[in-house]
């Protein structure tokens, strides 16, 4: 994101700061230089970025018998800097000045015209001052013929008086606009001194290259097992209590599209929004119409095209954005179906897609594994299933479960209270219980999927729009190799 409508930190304020943790002390983390971050037997905690409900937090501890150190890392939401505090305020002032701009640029014209009217009549006020100053000196000439000239010479100047009142209001528009202007100085000054930076563009572009130097870095750091997941952060309220959303797993961050599938079973309509931002306003978006309903809400996108279940089968169905066309779709063999071994909630959960930071995968079970969950890698070109590890967990058990680094992780009830569970770790066959808090704020999930591309969790919440960001931990030698 760019959702991560897709939901956010001082940034700005403390830019300096953050650049100079860049330069030196975050790549010792990533390997980049090669020096040790502590020294043996030591622990520190650096803070890059913090807010009250999510932030950057990175703790390292260093291990003396092997040389290696430990990080676990806390990613932001994507995006996070554009909702900075100081950024949000700068953009205001500088609206403000915009408007004072316009403001000004009426009052200039209002003025020429106003004063291209008063020349107009200045002939007129000279002879009238001269009718006056005569009958004023000599009230004897002033008959009644010179009195009806000198009264409808008066009458011709009534229209003088709203310029004359037009001039006044204006006065007192330049004083206002005045002290708008000079509390703007000063606020920006205040703003310009504490960021050292006077240009607001350069300092827009200065945010934007940190935010993908931090995203940069936290892609050296690689996988890591997850240790905790952030509170809740509500995108949008829309939809139905049962439904899916997701942006790209794998294009680049300056795709921000975002898709939104309402809906458990029979549903063809998918919304396509431009940006994060259209679809919390629910606008600028296309509609596709898929060929085949789907089931569940287990749907992904990876590299432009949906895969999803084919509603009342085992087919798994690729659908291309861009061509609006079915590249392919393969059974996968004997998955249940139609609420044969759906999750928990059951709404023709059967069959869940995800993808990782190694590719896409399919989780489901059979008859055969005696509807334990079952783990397969599905090759994204041909759906063909690459390889399966039964976990032995049953999946009318488990509320949702989404795959980090090829492992997969469960969560014990779709319901408040939940809490992840279970993690099965396909890299070694192996797995065991977990204990890992999951706050669940809307007490209904439908669809939990991770996103390796921003690292967070996209969850669907009884018509919320929910993301989370997770903790994971990493082992880093000091070499710099995962």
């Amino acid at each position: 994101m760019t959702v991560p409508l897709l939901k956010i930190g001082a940034v700005l304020s403390t830019m300096a700061m953050v650049t100079n943790w860049m330069s030196q002390t975050l790549p010792s983390l990533v390997g980049l230089n090669g020096t040790a971050v502590s020294r043996a037997g030591t622990s520190e905690k650096i803070t890059l970025f913090q807010s009250p409900d999510e932030g950057w937090q990175v703790y390292t501890s260093a291990q003396a018998p092997d040389g290696k150190c430990l990080c676990t890392a806390v990613i932001p939401v994507q995006g996070s800097c554009s909702r900075d505090l100081r950024s949000h305020q700068l953009r205001q002032l500088t609206e403000k000045v915009q408007n004072i701009s316009q403001s000004m640029e009426v009052l200039d014209l209002r003025t020429y015209r106003d004063l291209q009217y008063v020349r107009n009549t200045e002939a007129l006020m000279k002879g009238l001052d001269s009718r006056l100053r005569v009958a004023a000196e000599s009230q004897k000439s002033l008959n009644a013929k010179s009195f009806q000239e000198l009264k409808d010479k008066m009458t011709e100047l009534l229209p003088l008086l709203p310029v004359l009142d037009q001039y006044k209001a204006d006065t007192r528009l330049i004083v206002h606009l005045k002290e708008e202007v000079r509390n703007l100085s000063g606020s920006l000054l205040a703003i310009q001194e504490e960021m050292g930076a006077y240009d607001y563009e350069e300092l827009q572009q200065r945010v934007l290259m940190l935010e993908a130097r931090l995203h940069a870095c936290m892609q050296k750091l690689g996988c890591g097992k997850l240790t905790g997941v952030s509170n809740p952060i509500t995108i949008r309220a829309s939809g139905s209590r049962f439904g899916s959303w997701m942006t790209d797993t794998m294009t680049p961050s300056a795709d921000s599209r975002v898709w939104y599938m309402d809906g458990y079973y029979k549903g063809r309509r998918v919304l396509e929004f431009r940006t994060l931002n259209d679809f919390v306003t629910g606008q600028n978006f296309v509609q596709h119409l898929l060929p085949h309903p789907w089931a569940g809400t287990g749907h992904v996108v990876f590299n432009g095209s949906l895969y999803y279940n084919k509603y009342q089968s085992n087919v798994a169905v690729k659908y291309h954005f861009r061509s609006r066309s079915v590249l392919v779709q393969r059974s996968l063999a004997g998955a249940g179906y139609n609420n044969t071994f759906p999750y928990s909630w059951g709404g023709f959960s059967d069959i869940d897609f995800m993808v990782d930071e190694s590719g896409l995968w399919a989780v489901y079970t059979t008859n055969q594994n005696a509807g334990n969950i079952v783990v397969s890698r599905v090759d994204p070109q041909t759906l063909e299933v690459l390889r399966s590890w039964d976990t032995g967990y049953p999946k009318r058990s488990a509320g949702e479960s989404f795959i980090i680094c090829g492992t997969l992780y469960v969560t014990n009830s779709h319901l408040a209270g939940a809490k992840i569970y279970f993690a099965y770790y396909t890299n070694t066959s192996s797995y065991e219980y977990t204990d890992i808090p999951f706050h669940n704020q809307y007490s209904h999930i439908s669809m939990l999927d991770y996103n390796p591309r921003e690292r967070v969790l996209y969850t669907w919440n009884n018509g919320h729009q929910v993301i989370y960001n997770v903790t994971l931990f990493h082992v880093i030698k000091t070499s710099g190799e995962l």
